[in-house]
């Protein structure tokens, strides 16, 4: 993943035409922080959002996220925690390469049904696509993701992860936004 190049772009595949996006939460509530994706999906359902956008509390079922992007979509954003090194509560808005090679994460990583690693579910969804005759299914794959504090057991977020809910959320909006204006044509 990197951070450049979040600016609208027309994907690739059967997915990217199909205008919707959608917008999935990810993490284990049980796991402190890691519930930052699920806590900031539950808030953006009080939000007014495009209609093309779809959200799903994915918490950390990997394969059933696998099977549900098999139907396609224009862009998929995760949002989850990650590790990149900054102050707890940072934002980070980031976009996968659909087109590099996968690494060990995607490549030698084993599959958990029960687990939520992304480059996993992405790699089984190229492979489940591919089994299927489907074309790439996703046009692009996008992560809002926070800084960790604590992803020791524990329920609810650090104060600092917690601080960085709403302007997660914003950030979401804006970008859905941007994403399916782009899509339609819209300006």
């Amino acid at each position: 993943m990197s951070g450049a190049g979040i600016g609208a772009g027309s994907g690739a595949g059967s997915g990217a035409g199909s205008g919707r996006v959608i917008v999935a939460g990810i993490g284990n509530v049980f796991q402190s922080d890691d519930g930052f994706g699920v806590e900031v999906v539950r808030v953006l359902r009080h939000r007014e959002l495009p209609p093309d956008v779809e959200l799903v509390d994915t918490g950390i079922r990997g394969m059933h996220l696998a099977y549900q992007l098999l139907d396609g979509c224009s862009a998929l954003v995760l949002v989850d925690t990650v590790a990149r090194g900054g102050p707890p509560g940072t934002l980070h808005t980031l976009e996968h390469d659909m087109d590099a090679p996968p690494g060990p994460a995607g490549e030698d990583a084993a599959f958990d049904a029960h687990g939520m690693d992304p480059a996993a579910v992405l790699a089984q969804l190229d492979g489940l696509a591919t089994s299927m005759g489907i074309a790439r299914p996703v046009g692009r794959v996008l992560v809002v993701g926070c800084e960790p504090a604590d992803l020791e057991p524990g329920i609810g977020l650090s104060e600092q992860v917690e601080a960085a809910v709403e302007p997660a959320a914003d950030a979401v909006v804006a970008l859905v936004t941007g994403l399916v204006t782009a899509g339609s044509g819209r300006t």
